[in-house]
């Protein structure tokens, strides 16, 4: 009896849920602030005076608001979600047609409905199908992956241009990036974020008419 199909095992991708998602942008977004910072012009190695430290032009940004209010950020989740919610919808599918075929085989070799020549050809049918399950699913997590990729790119490039725009005019000499308790403790006064996030999208909006 070919009772090894009773161990067939059918893998389905589990999709995170959409919190997932908010999170994988949010450290995105926290890592390009944080790079911007390493970016900065290293000051010079000495014992710096209280007049030079009160000289700098230091403002800081809510990450957390950024990626909840820029229009751009909002629709790239969603857009993510809904790629993600397809991929589950596919794998799901498959998955479940390929389980019923193999609880279907179980069956007929339990009730001796097939002879060995069957049994032999309808097992290498189910492998090469479960095989076949496992790529599909590969393939969808990559694409999956290059659309992630994607838009971190686009949403590190959109935040990065708009900011060096937006300190030509204000010419800070450090913008941090706030989020949790990285930074302990801030001046209300120093926060921008309300004014980058209205840049943002009206720069968002007006390159959205233009195409």
């Amino acid at each position: 009896m070919y009772i090894c199909a009773k161990n067939q095992n059918i893998y389905i991708m589990t999709i995170k849920t959409n919190s997932l998602l908010s999170v994988m942008l949010l450290a995105s977004t926290a890592l390009f602030f944080t790079s911007c910072q390493k970016q900065s012009p290293a000051a010079p190695v000495k014992a710096e005076t209280e007049k030079e430290v009160q000289g700098l032009k230091i403002a800081y940004v809510e990450v957390d608001s950024i990626m909840t209010s820029y229009n751009f950020a909002t629709e790239y989740v969603e857009i993510l979600k809904k790629k993600m919610e397809t991929i589950q919808s596919t794998l799901n599918s498959k998955g479940l047609a390929l389980q019923n075929e193999v609880a279907d085989f179980q069956n007929k070799i339990q009730q001796n409905k097939l002879t060995q020549e069957q049994a032999t050809s309808i097992q290498a049918s189910l492998q090469k199908k479960q095989a076949q399950l496992q790529n599909l699913q590969e393939s969808l997590t990559n694409q999956y992956q290059e659309m992630q990729e994607k838009y971190n790119t686009a949403l590190h490039d959109s935040i990065q241009n708009f900011l060096a725009s937006y300190n030509k005019t204000h010419r800070f000499d450090y913008i941090l990036s706030k989020s949790g308790d990285n930074i302990l403790l801030a001046n209300p006064s120093m926060d921008i974020t309300e004014d980058v996030i209205k840049g943002l999208n009206k720069r968002y909006k007006s390159t959205k008419k233009d195409k």
